[in-house]
């Protein structure tokens, strides 16, 4: 005996919901959408939580990331054909992001001392003109390696946040310009996003092989950074700080006005 087809009956059954909650505002319809796409946010809060020291509680990340999700529903429209999944990823990495930007948990020693590690790797890439290694890195700034390695480890959730401002630093444009929205683009804001894709691809491609491809396996393939240090054979701690220096490269080299 064949199992139940229940996959087009689901469809059909998420689909009538969506049409209730659009056509009234029906509350059961809105909560029974809640419950049965509350699953994204946890998987978000998996992906965000994993840049995140270990003193960040899980649980916070799902309660933020929740108020994501509700806004997505509220503010979805099902005519417009787009798939309700991927918007909702966007809205509720925003709402996360947003609430720990807002508590930021980030101590004023670690954002002071990015801010000089973003400086000297500046000067350091205009008289290399490429990406200064560890080493260079740590003897310009006159400190030990493992210095300089353990605050990149610190700085892995700044270079996330910031990660989606860098696609036009000199531009008031935000994390929610990328997503769906009410009206169609105009033609000039879609040359506009297809120049930030490959300004940004350009950037990719002028990093270091292994950081170039961290950044690709966590932002583009969805891998953890545990699963790209076994990719790369090294340590998670290790990937956070590739991930750290490469964000504040990329940051670099996108101000350059050879980019602009």
């Amino acid at each position: 005996m064949s199992e139940p087809t229940r996959g087009p009956e689901r469809t059909d059954e998420i689909g009538a919901l969506w049409a209730r909650f659009k056509a009234t505002g029906d509350e059961t319809a809105r909560e029974k959408l809640i419950i049965h796409y509350s699953p994204l946010v946890k998987f978000v809060a998996g992906r965000v939580g994993a840049g995140l020291p270990r003193s960040v509680d899980p649980g916070d990340l799902v309660s933020y990331g929740i108020f994501g999700l509700i806004d997505a529903i509220d503010k979805f429209e099902p005519e417009r054909g787009f798939k309700f999944e991927t918007y909702a990823i966007n809205r509720i990495k925003g709402a996360i992001l947003d609430e720990l930007r807002a508590l930021d948990w980030v101590p004023r020693s670690v954002r002071a001392k990015a801010r000089e590690i973003e400086r000297s790797m500046a000067e350091l890439e205009h008289r290399l003109q490429r990406t200064p290694t560890d080493e260079e890195l740590a003897r310009h700034m006159g400190m030990p390696v493992e210095e300089l390695q353990d605050v990149l480890g610190k700085l892995s959730m700044v270079g996330l946040v910031g990660l989606d401002d860098l696609l036009d630093p000199e531009s008031s444009t935000t994390r929610g310009d990328m997503i769906a929205d009410r009206t169609e683009p105009s033609p000039e804001e879609n040359y506009q996003k297809e120049e930030t894709r490959r300004v940004l691809a350009e950037a990719l491609n002028k990093l270091p092989d292994r950081e170039r491809l961290v950044l690709t396996l966590y932002y583009f393939e969805g891998l953890t950074l545990a699963e790209i240090g076994e990719v790369l054979g090294v340590t998670e701690s290790r990937v956070c700080q590739l991930h750290a220096k490469s964000v504040l490269s990329l940051r670099n080299r996108l101000s350059e006005p050879s980019f602009r």
